[in-house]
C-alpha cells in the first residue's frame, strides 16, 4: 500500500509513509535547498494556509509515548485478575456460613469489577479499530506497520518540516537584509556621483 495510490499517474503509485523523513536527505545540485525546504517554499507560495498543519497535530507527541504491546499486556492481566477472583468466588461456596459475609462483598466487588473490565474492554477495542483506521488512511498495511511507527514519523515530519520553514523563513529575511542594503549603497552613490560631478571631484 502506497500514500496517494489512488491518485496514480503512469507507473508512479504514490509513497509510503516514511518516505516523508527522506525529504531532507534529497538536496538540490548547489546543495543548499533540500526537497523539505523545497516543499515549505511552494506552501509557502502557493497554500500558506496549511503551513500550520502541526498545530492541528499537537497529541502527536504524546500519542508517540503510547505503547500498544503494554496495553495489549495490561489488558491480559486486567482479565486475569478478574478471572481469579471469580474462581475466589466459587471456591469459597464450600466454605459455607463462615465465608457468607465475605462472598456477599465479593460478588458485590465482582458485579462492579466486571462492568468496569467491559468497558475497558470495549474501549480497547476502539483503541484497536481507530489505530487500524489510521494506519490504513496513510496507506500503510496495519498487520507490518506499528501505531508507533507510524505516530513516530509523523511527528519526525512535522518537527523536520517546521524546522525547515523556520530556516526559509530566515534565509528570505537575510536576503531581503541584503537586497536592502545594496539598494542603499546604489542610492548613496547615485546621490553622490553627482555632487562630485559639480564640484570636479570626479576621479
Amino acid at each position: 500500500m502506497f500514500m496517494l495510490s489512488h491518485l496514480c499517474v503512469g507507473s508512479a503509485i504514490g509513497f509510503r509513509l516514511d518516505s516523508l523523513l527522506k525529504l531532507t536527505e534529497t538536496r538540490a545540485r548547489n546543495n543548499k535547498m533540500t526537497l523539505m525546504h523545497y516543499l515549505c517554499k511552494v506552501l509557502d507560495d502557493k497554500l500558506p494556509e496549511v503551513l500550520d498543519f502541526s498545530k492541528d497535530l499537537a497529541n502527536l507527541e504524546p500519542a508517540a509515548k503510547i505503547q500498544l504491546k503494554f496495553l495489549a499486556e495490561e489488558m491480559q492481566t486486567i482479565n486475569k485478575g478478574l478471572e481469579k477472583i471469580v474462581q475466589e468466588l466459587s471456591t469459597s461456596e464450600n466454605d459455607g456460613p463462615i465465608s457468607e459475609k465475605f462472598r456477599k462483598k465479593l460478588k458485590d466487588f465482582l458485579c462492579s469489577a466486571e462492568a468496569e473490565v467491559r468497558s475497558l474492554a470495549s474501549l480497547y477495542s476502539w483503541v484497536g479499530r481507530n489505530v487500524d483506521a489510521l494506519i490504513l488512511y496513510f496507506g500503510e498495511d496495519p498487520s507490518r506497520c506499528l501505531f508507533e511507527q507510524v505516530v513516530t514519523t509523523l511527528l519526525n515530519f512535522t518537527q523536520m518540516f517546521n524546522k525547515a520553514h523556520e530556516e526559509n523563513c530566515k534565509q528570505l529575511e537575510l536576503e531581503m537584509k541584503k537586497t536592502a542594503e545594496s539598494e542603499k549603497k546604489k542610492c548613496e552613490s547615485e546621490r553622490i556621483l553627482p555632487k562630485a560631478i559639480r564640484t570636479g571631484n570626479v576621479k
